[in-house]
């Protein structure tokens, strides 16, 4: 079994409920959204940038397998992060992977736009935490909240944190109309807004409007935190 893999790295996380932990990144390539605020590119690649090296596309599951336990050794990590893109298109690869990575005791990372919930589903019993992103019509031009519901009742038997990023053009409706989502799964749900990292035509929030929606998350939810992307301020990966 095969993949397109546009890296492996190690690094620290750089968003959300694990900030700062070490971890092995694999990014995958492909999407199914297409989100104004997106930072990374995400098509297909003839070579898979490893660390310093190269290698060549597709990249097969043991192949992957050697290249992380290898990394692991050098400087052990927290877990391994599958991302992307949208890592849930390559499901059947990323689940025979994590199964065989669990074997050696690694955790599983999964980082996700949320929307594809049957695939989620088939390798649930391989993923151990759940970055899960709530993708608003401001940014998609599209309401993928059906989607994100059914994905929630999913992820929520995980270690799962769900992720909005909030940018000048977040309304206040469709921020509601998420954290009411949210609440429908669990109210004990750890939400994280993130700042958005302007890019092309998105731009930053202001300090007030965050605190202003954390007001508004904290009436539904117990727990909700702000988080830029600290990667971008320490410039990693």
């Amino acid at each position: 079994m095969t993949a397109n893999l546009i890296e492996i790295f190690s690094s620290v996380q750089g968003e959300g409920k694990y900030l700062g932990c070490r971890q092995i990144f694999i990014r995958l390539s492909g999407c199914n959204l297409n989100c104004a605020y997106c930072d990374t590119n995400f098509k297909s690649v003839e070579l898979c940038s490893v660390e310093n090296n190269f290698i060549k596309n597709p990249v097969e599951v043991s192949q992957l397998i050697e290249i992380v336990r290898k990394i692991n050794s050098e400087s052990p990590v927290h877990s391994v992060s599958f991302t992307g893109g949208e890592p849930l298109l390559h499901w059947k690869f990323v689940g025979e992977v994590a199964r065989q990575l669990k074997n050696f005791g690694m955790k599983i990372f999964l980082e996700t736009n949320g929307i594809l919930f049957n695939e989620l589903e088939k390798i649930s019993d391989c993923v151990d935490i759940v970055s899960m992103d709530i993708k608003l019509p401001s940014v998609t031009e599209e309401n993928f909240f059906a989607c994100h519901r059914k994905f929630l009742q999913v992820a929520a038997q995980k270690d799962l944190y769900v992720k909005i990023v909030i940018s000048a053009e977040t309304s206040d409706e469709e921020f509601d109309a998420a954290i009411n989502l949210i609440s429908e799964t669990s109210t004990e749900i750890l939400l994280i807004l993130q700042p958005v990292t302007p890019v092309g035509k998105i731009q930053a929030t202001t300090s007030e409007k965050i605190l202003n929606l954390q007001t508004r998350a904290l009436k539904v939810l117990k727990d909700v935190r702000v988080i830029p992307q600290t990667h971008k301020i320490l410039a990693l990966r």
